[in-house]
């Protein structure tokens, strides 16, 4: 089965998702949110295809560095989606839409030959709980920008446009920390799998993900400490978080970036 024509619907869908969201932002046209989400869902029914086509192979899963992130562009939308129906983080929309239709042009345009073959179910739970964490934490980013976005009008006394789209400043907090401490389980979950189920977290090929991840965890643990004890909040709430994401996107995609392009690891 051909993937061209269901990347050709999904990216059309994730763009014009992203395109109204983002003008419903700016207050140019009316928000329907019920809109951008069939539209989201429709693109992510193509995307999930568009998966089925590029990473599951007979000889086991390609998940090199364009198959894995359009995996976990997959599964942000995935819990956007669910969770905009219930909490009011819909507007991250607004960058996750575009990026994950960058992640399908990746995921078709540039394939990777990397293959993981033999995958226990162990494994399996800590590849899926890597994934998992690391897009709670990809939402969060957005909704630390926003927030960021937020903070900066209001000390100037700039209420209008955005920020009265936007969910009041303490709503914006309270979601950032909600989506902090899911990815933050998460990650807990991935990285215990991680030293059961792998021979060896510290092997050569593994040792830089492993560092970056524990880094990434212990920023995130030092933010939600200090925000507990110390009432961070606030653009520190926002520098720790941005800092711990593109700590994660290192360990993510920095190391598979380098073990395929540079070392040309193919296993």
């Amino acid at each position: 089965m051909p993937a061209l024509p269901f990347a050709l619907v999904a990216i059309v869908c994730y763009l014009a998702a992203g395109l109204w969201q983002s003008l419903s932002l700016a207050r140019r046209v009316a928000e329907r949110p019920s809109w951008v989400r069939s539209a989201g869902l429709t693109a992510l029914v193509c995307h999930g295809v568009i998966l089925a086509l590029v990473v599951v192979g007979p000889r086991g899963l390609h998940l090199g560095l364009t198959q894995s992130a359009a995996l976990v562009g997959w599964l942000v939308v995935a819990l956007l989606l669910a969770a905009s129906l219930f909490k009011p983080v819909l507007n991250a929309g607004v960058c996750i839409f575009p990026l994950a239709a960058i992640t399908i042009v990746g995921a078709i345009g540039m394939p990777s030959n990397m293959t993981e073959s033999g995958v226990s179910p162990g494994l399996y739970f800590h590849i899926l709980s890597s994934i998992a964490a690391f897009s709670f934490f990809a939402i969060a980013s957005v909704q630390a920008v926003l927030l960021g976005f937020q903070h900066h009008a209001l000390k100037r006394r700039h209420t209008g446009g955005i920020v009265q789209v936007l969910p009041p400043l303490t709503r914006m907090e309270q979601l950032l920390f909600e989506l902090i401490w899911c990815g933050m389980l998460l990650l807990t979950a991935a990285i215990l799998s991680g030293f059961v189920f792998l021979d060896n977290l510290f092997a050569q090929h593994l040792a830089h993900k492993t560092v970056l991840s524990l880094l990434a965890w212990l920023i995130f643990a030092g933010l939600l400490a200090g925000h507990h004890y110390l009432g961070w909040r606030g653009l520190k709430a926002v520098r720790w978080t941005l800092t711990g994401v593109t700590v994660l996107v290192m360990a993510f995609f920095g190391t598979k970036f380098v073990l395929e392009y540079v070392f040309h690891y193919n296993a």
